[in-house]
């Protein structure tokens, strides 16, 4: 399958004996990430709850820096996440 996004083309292939990788192999920057992550819940993903992240209830992490990750699995269980960066 090949979709375009904002201009860009992105193919994505089915294969078979597929094991998901641990890390995360996708991530959108979002400006918003609660506002994201309340409309990710809200349609049914289920967002990881890492024992390392401080928003038990949205499952948002926050670095020192002030960057906001989320992360959750798509179908296949591979590691999707969507993320807000701290503008110093």
């Amino acid at each position: 399958m090949v979709m375009s996004v904002g201009g860009h083309k992105i193919r994505i292939a089915k294969v078979p004996n597929f094991t998901p990788l641990q890390g995360t192999i996708l991530g959108w920057e979002v400006e918003n990430i609660e506002a994201v992550v309340a409309w990710l819940k809200d349609k049914g993903v289920i967002l990881k709850k890492y024992p390392f992240v401080q928003d038990r209830e949205l499952g948002i992490w926050t670095a020192l820096t002030g960057d906001k990750v989320a992360s959750f699995k798509d179908p296949d269980g591979n590691i999707l996440s969507v993320s807000q960066h701290h503008l110093t």
